[in-house]
């Protein structure tokens, strides 16, 4: 079965138990400041998991890239990825357990037809967090799953959580055998030992972790569930890891070619799956308008691109920058079908290919830089290999191979004790981007962003109808708004803008809420992030014949509750764009 089809079966099932098809969003997350890139199905929809009504309903279903960041340096071994997409279901407050695990195990075993024999399945021990998940055992019972199969693991196992804070709970794993032999007497799913393969997780939702790491039950019950296309895949087309499947076979063989070199040989097999998999994410990285840089989504995609232009440089790859796009050219026509903004003949899908060209081009100048400085230290140790990495973006690889012909050996215990040591720094920096859970809710981050709905209506009323949002960002110490403007403002058009949002809020005007279909809210000129997919069914907000967006909250009720705005940043992001920086203050 190929991986088309395994979406649209799986899409379909569930729409066919009444689930609505949420669409495919941007990697980029809407109004969340907590995480660079959507990194699980779940994400986009944790308004609605703490009680939020969603426009479709209670039951969804979705197919969502995704892309993770934390093991990037894992990538080349058989099953890691970078991006991916997630299949997911979900319940809002309506179906539980019994209907969530049959559901799963009919569509297994029924749908893809795989040996009901040949699943096990994982579920919650029970800690002081929550009672050992006895209802889920009773559940797989009766459903013909035996107990020798059924594994009762503790949380590090079976428990999931959306962050540092919000929903989750215990969930429910299910594996298949592979029937290869176990690496240890002890072999059980989850273990990593080589026989069993997750294939699916369904997570009750009943909790809410809060600030203090405690507890508190949610207004509803939800399920949630996630199950991996490439990883479910391997599976289906009886193969041993996921650069096996129909999505990476293509690009393998054309690093093939390219190089002149055979992945079956194992010398070869890191660097083509490394190539594969990094330039794939770049692909769908910058097709949702993100571009290299120094910076949060902008380094994560500069790294892949030069790790991947790295190994092409291992591999004996010639004119390395020309022969990546011809492998991002294989890498939309295998996606354009499910992805039409990759179809290889649209002026977008150039612009992408040129994007890491150019990239590719910078790295080989930077690597000739960062060689130099190397060969004018006294001593190639683990801080002079850091410094090539962090300030030139060698690999430690590289700085291995110059070593070597000077003579000189760099231990990697002490490039990992500078990296370490970076990265500690770093994270202390980066702590509050990304606390929080998924979705900051607190009151003061949903003041700010009904403040970015006052921002936009009154930047239309004092400069045009052509301002529309181009993005944002916020956090719970500042706003920052995207929009399409053509010239910088001037000091009299900030102050014009600001006084009309903080009039507004001066009024204490009523915010409401209320569900349309998309065309309805057209109709009647809701405001939308040109680009953006949206559902059939929408939630609008409309602050008292001011504002009206399309949005999926949450606001305050009223306006006076959000306190003085202060414009403190105007700047220009690119051509035809600006951005502007506001605060709440007390007085």
């Amino acid at each position: 079965m190929t991986a088309k089809e395994l979406r649209e079966k799986y899409l379909n099932f569930f729409e066919e138990r009444g689930h609505k098809r949420l669409p495919n969003v941007s990697l980029v997350p809407e109004d969340d400041p907590t995480t660079l890139f959507i990194s699980a199905g779940m994400q986009p929809l944790v308004p609605y998991l703490l009680g939020q009504p969603h426009p479709l309903g209670k039951r969804l279903v979705s197919l969502q890239r995704c892309l993770r960041t934390g093991d990037i340096d894992q990538v080349g071994n058989v099953f890691h990825n970078t991006f991916f997409e997630m299949l997911g279901n979900w319940s809002l407050g309506d179906y539980w357990k019994k209907e969530s695990l049959s559901w799963s195990l009919e569509f297994l075993t029924k749908i893809l037809g795989l040996d009901q024999k040949r699943l096990h399945v994982t579920v919650f021990k029970g800690d002081e967090t929550a009672p050992k998940d006895e209802e889920s055992e009773k559940i797989w019972l009766s459903l013909g799953i035996p107990v020798e199969r059924i594994y009762f693991l503790p949380k590090e196992d079976n428990w999931w959580e959306a962050g540092a804070t919000g929903p989750g709970g215990p969930d429910s794993e299910i594996f298949y055998d592979l029937g290869k032999p176990a690496c240890g007497p002890n072999c059980r799913p989850g273990d990593n030992c080589g026989r069993f393969f997750e294939m699916w997780n369904n997570v009750f939702m009943e909790y809410n972790r809060k600030l203090d790491e405690s507890y508190e039950k949610l207004k509803q019950k939800n399920v949630d569930t996630g199950m991996g296309v490439e990883r479910t895949s391997v599976v289906l087309q009886g193969v041993d890891n996921v650069f096996q499947t129909d999505v990476f076979v293509p690009l393998i063989k054309r690093i093939e070619e390219l190089s002149g070199k055979s992945y079956q040989e194992e010398r070869n097999q890191r660097p083509m799956r490394i190539i594969a998999d990094h330039l794939r994410a770049a692909v769908f990285v910058i097709a949702d308008d993100i571009t290299p840089s120094n910076k949060d989504r902008g380094y994560v995609l500069r790294r892949l691109i030069r790790r991947a232009a790295f190994q092409m440089r291992r591999l004996s790859i010639p004119a390395i920058p020309h022969k990546a796009m011809d492998i991002c050219q294989k890498i939309m026509e295998t996606y354009y079908g499910s992805y039409p903004k990759l179809n290889p003949k649209f002026k977008e899908a150039l612009n992408i290919q040129i994007i890491i060209s150019a990239e590719i081009n910078k790295f080989e100048k930077a690597l000739s830089e960062g060689i130099k400085f190397l060969q004018h230290q006294n001593k190639l140790n683990g801080k002079a290999a850091f410094n090539a990495f962090q300030s030139y973006g060698i690999p430690f690889e590289v700085t291995q191979e110059i070593a070597a012909q000077y003579n000189q050996e760099i231990k990697q215990e002490e490039f990992e004790e500078e990296f370490k040591r970076h990265q500690g720094v770093s994270r202390a920096g980066a702590k509050q981007k990304f606390t929080g859970g998924l979705a900051d809710q607190s009151e003061v981050v949903v003041k700010y962003h009904t403040a970015t709905h006052l921002l936009q209506a009154a930047l239309r009323k004092i400069l045009g109808n052509h301002i529309h949002q181009a993005g944002s960002n916020i956090t719970d110490q500042r706003a920052r708004f995207d929009f399409t403007h053509p010239e910088k403002l001037t000091e009299r058009q900030i102050k014009k803008v600001e006084d009309l949002v903080n009039e507004k809020i001066d009024q204490n005007l009523a915010v409401s809420q209320k569900m349309l279909s998309f065309k309805e809210s057209q109709e009647q000129e809701a405001l939308i992030v040109p680009g953006k997919t949206y559902p059939e069914k929408v939630s609008v907000y409309e602050i008292n014949g001011f504002s009206k967006e399309v949005c999926g909250g949450p606001h305050v009720t009223r306006t006076g509750e959000i306190g003085k705005i202060k414009i403190i940043k105007e700047e220009g992001i690119g051509e035809g764009r600006r951005r502007i920086y506001l605060k709440i203050s007390k007085s």
